[in-house]
C-alpha cells in the first residue's frame, strides 16, 4: 500500500492541487464523479474496484476518497478497515444505492466523514468533498512536522539523545551526569547542543518535541 506520505519544503499543501479518487464499479456514476470533480479543479482518480485503488500509487498531497459500498471484490467497508492505520490522510466518504441503520454506523465510527445515499445531491457531495480536503491537508501537515522533529533527533549523538532522553523525563543535569558518568559541565554542554540542533527555545518546547515524536521512536 506504499509508504506513509510527507511533504517537503518544497512542497506548499495550500497549493497542491487536491486529489479525489473515486472508487465505484459503476461506470455512469464514475463518469459522472469525474465531470463533477473535475468542475472544481480538483484531480480525479477513477477505480472500477478496491484492488485497482490499492495499486495505484497513493496521492501524497491533501486527498479524500469517494467510495461505493458494494464493490465486486473487497467491499466498501472493508476497504475502509484495509486502509484505516496506513491512510490517515486520506478521509472517506461512503456512497451507496440502499444502506442500512447499521452499516451507517459502523463506517461512520471507523472514521468516515460523509454518507450519501443515490441519488445524491451534487452540491452536497461537493462540500463534503471540500471538508475533507481540509482534513487531509491538516493531516498531512501534521505528519511532516513529526518527520521534521524525528529527523532532527535521529541527527543528535548518541549521547545528546541519552542526554535529551533523561532531561525530559525530569532529571536534573547532575543526575544526568551521574546516570551517564559524565560531568555537570558536559551534560550541559551536550544540552546546549542538542537544544540548537531540535530547533528548541525552550525546555518546554523540547519537552513537546519529545512527547510528540515518542510514538515514533
Amino acid at each position: 500500500m506504499g509508504t506513509t506520505c510527507y511533504l517537503t519544503k518544497s512542497t506548499a499543501v495550500s497549493r497542491a492541487t487536491p486529489v479525489v479518487s473515486v472508487v465505484d464499479d459503476d461506470s455512469s456514476v464514475r463518469a459522472s464523479l469525474d465531470r463533477l470533480i473535475r468542475s472544481a479543479n480538483w484531480e480525479p482518480q477513477i477505480f472500477g474496484s478496491a484492488q485497482e485503488f490499492l495499486v495505484h500509487p497513493r496521492a501524497c498531497t491533501p486527498n479524500c476518497l469517494i467510495l461505493d459500498v458494494g464493490l465486486p471484490d473487497l467491499n466498501g467497508l472493508e476497504l475502509q478497515q484495509r486502509i484505516a492505520a496506513d491512510r490517515v490522510e486520506t478521509p472517506i466518504i461512503f456512497i451507496t444505492g440502499q444502506a442500512d441503520i447499521s452499516m451507517i454506523v459502523k463506517a461512520m465510527k471507523a472514521g468516515a466523514i460523509e454518507f450519501l445515499i443515490k441519488p445524491f445531491n451534487g452540491d452536497e457531495l461537493l462540500g463534503a468533498i471540500a471538508q475533507a480536503i481540509e482534513r487531509s491537508e491538516v493531516t498531512l501537515g501534521t505528519e511532516t512536522e513529526i518527520r521534521s522533529l524525528r529527523d532532527r533527533y535521529e541527527a543528535l549523538s548518541n549521547r545528546e539523545r541519552e542526554v535529551m532522553d533523561l532531561i525530559v523525563a525530569g532529571k536534573l543535569n547532575k543526575q544526568v551526569g551521574g546516570e551517564l558518568g559524565i560531568s555537570e559541565i558536559t551534560v550541559k554542554a551536550h544540552r546546549g547542543r542538542l537544544m540548537r540542533k531540535m530547533r528548541a527555545g525552550s525546555f518546554a518546547d523540547l519537552v513537546m518535541m519529545a512527547a510528540r515524536i515518542r510514538p515514533e521512536r
